[in-house]
């Protein structure tokens, strides 16, 4: 499918001159099955093309119709029966922000022309095809009334100029966010979706294991085609499908695709590409990301070992923190081959009734297969809880930190338990909240009296060299407070993604990174006089757990010294991204 084409309506389209006809047959050309017609803030494309097929069938009617009208009557029909063609808009928004708007086939023109007046798109310019059409609605309210006028919402080149993405620009924190991550957003279409290598594709930024980004979006790219064929005198200038995806739906229909960006099954999306389908590996894309917040690899699921146990505590775990994705018969390292699952049909049937055996409250799986370098893999679907804390067994209730499955603690159990029924993912608070350190770097009494308790306190002010302060990391931790009873030290750590704190971690009880930030810390290694301060931050050491390189990082604040335990490059922007040579700074 091609979701975002332009047609001679677009007041910029570079081949006035090509018909509607002409586009069809070039998607025809590309083998193309969807397309959507999206000019600037006009429906005037679409309605054209009604126009005139209405037209040449009211003449063949009349009997008047002449042989080259009846040719080009009958290649509307046949085309039209093969390839689906949408109607849309690409709305331009406050700020100038780019918003496709994709619809039913079934439509009428004058609700989408009533739509983009609606949006305040100017009455005298409804049909001028113009991408500058003045102050019209924000992002958000476009979003919502699309979706409300039974269309789908998708945020066009998000990562481009005049995406919601913001990439490059100064501005963005909670806006970026709120652009990105509304509820009636289907999916963000991005320019770089086949893109390998160390920087990756932008949608890599959007599967749900950044902090900020909680929610895992479809992303699909489009051609933006203003023309039939890519200029051959400026290759960015893309023609018909040159920047296609291919979708799996059970049948070519607007409807299907809807409840496809609707959903959580984000393998059914992928990079079209002319080679052949066994060069894009879902399963090894996803290796190549990694272990993280929201997807875990097992070589094998047999209740034998204990094997299945721990597939069943990450659903538990996802359930419990932000859903996520389970692969089945395939170890993390994306460099060692596939070992695949022998009887996947009984792995699946095993596992189903585990989940259900095992977990407490109820909880909606779903598992399915995939291919991966000639291995079948099960994968299993986990959503984002609605009845948390989920527990095995009743008692056992686990919870997903980065790359690790982990025994909740009481503090996250009842933050589990406040969570509100049904409430989506959010973002953890933007500003940091700012903790006093001794020159030893030893936790003291919060700077604010609520700190402790309030990850919504306020930042510390401008830093002791007079740099501005900067958020926290976003991911790893930080010790707080540490208090010492009869001769025990018990700590309260903040978990740097959501802000939580848990109070009364003692060194014995701490998990894995918990321990190895309290085994740092008492170790007495850091000396705040002896950092190498880069401006108001330092990094301290870097170090690899569970196959991820994790950071140790430390901050000047006029309230003292903070330090970051096990920062992993997705908690890390802007200055920070910067001190460890990071170029992810979406």
């Amino acid at each position: 499918m091609d979701l975002h084409l332009h047609t001679p309506a677009s007041a910029d389209y570079q081949e006035p001159k090509a018909s509607y006809l002409d586009i069809l047959q070039r998607a025809e050309a590309r083998g193309l099955d969807i397309i959507a017609f999206t000019d600037h803030n006009t429906v005037a494309g679409i309605r054209r093309m009604k126009d005139e097929i209405r037209e040449l069938e009211f003449l063949e009617r009349l009997g008047r119709i002449l042989p080259e009208e009846q040719r080009r009557l009958n290649e509307y029909r046949r085309l039209t029966q093969k390839i689906l063609v949408l109607p849309g808009f690409e709305f331009t928004a406050t700020l100038g922000f780019h918003i496709l708007g994709i619809f039913s086939p079934d439509t009428p023109g004058r609700e989408l022309e009533h739509l983009l007046l609606t949006l305040n798109v100017p009455r005298d310019q409804i049909d001028l095809g113009s991408a500058n059409v003045g102050a019209t609605s924000d992002v958000l309210t476009a979003y919502r009334l699309i979706r409300d006028a039974g269309g789908i919402a998708i945020a066009a080149h998000a990562n481009s100029s005049n995406g919601v993405a913001m990439r490059g620009l100064g501005f963005g924190g909670q806006t970026r966010i709120a652009y990105t991550q509304d509820p009636t957003l289907a999916a963000l279409e991005v320019t770089d979706l086949d893109q390998k290598g160390r920087r990756g594709s932008m949608s890599s930024f959007f599967n749900g294991s950044k902090p900020e980004y909680p929610r895992r979006m479809h992303c699909i790219q489009g051609s933006d085609a203003h023309r039939l064929r890519r200029d051959a005198t400026n290759a960015k200038n893309l023609g018909v499908g040159d920047r296609a995806t291919e979708i799996l739906i059970d049948e070519v229909s607007f409807e299907s695709l809807a409840e496809l960006l609707a959903g959580n099954d984000f393998a059914r999306t992928r990079p079209h590409s002319t080679t052949s389908e066994k060069e894009f590996d879902y399963i090894q894309q996803a290796r190549e990301e990694g272990a993280n917040i929201v997807q875990s690899f097992h070589e094998s699921a047999q209740a034998r070992g204990g094997k299945q146990y721990l597939v069943v505590s990450d659903v538990c775990a996802f359930a419990n923190t932000n859903g996520g994705t389970i692969y089945v018969g395939i170890g993390p390292d994306p460099k060692q081959p596939p070992v695949g699952v022998p009887n996947p049909q009984l792995t699946m049937a095993d596992l189903a009734k585990a989940i259900e055996r095992m977990i407490t409250p109820h909880l909606d799986c779903a598992l399915d297969t995939l291919e991966s370098r000639g291995k079948t893999v099960v994968r299993v679907l986990v959503p984002r809880g609605e009845e948390a804390p989920y527990a095995i067994d009743d008692n056992k209730i686990y919870v997903r930190d980065e790359s690790e499955t982990s025994l909740a603690v009481r503090d996250e159990i009842v933050q589990l338990v406040l969570r509100s029924p049904g409430r989506p993912p959010v973002a953890p608070p933007v500003t940091p909240v700012a903790q006093p350190q001794s020159p030893t770097v030893a936790p003291a009494q919060p700077a604010h009296p609520e700190a402790a308790s309030n990850p919504n306190a306020a930042a510390a002010p401008a830093g002791t060299n007079g740099h501005k302060s900067l958020n926290a990391p976003r991911t790893g931790v930080e010790i707080v407070e540490t208090l010492e009873r009869e001769g025990q030290r018990f700590h309260t750590m903040r978990d740097l993604r959501n802000g939580n704190l848990v109070k009364n971690v003692t060194l014995q009880s701490a998990r894995k990174l918990w321990h190895y930030a309290l085994t740092e810390h008492e170790s007495g290694k850091i000396d705040v006089n002896r950092i190498n301060w880069q401006g108001d931050i330092a990094l301290l050491k870097k170090h690899v757990r569970g196959g991820v390189q994790r950071y140790d990082m430390a901050q000047r604040t006029s309230a003292g010294v903070r330090v970051y335990y096990g920062v992993t490059a997705d908690g890390l922007s802007g200055d920070w991204a910067h001190l460890v040579g990071s170029d992810d700074e979406a």
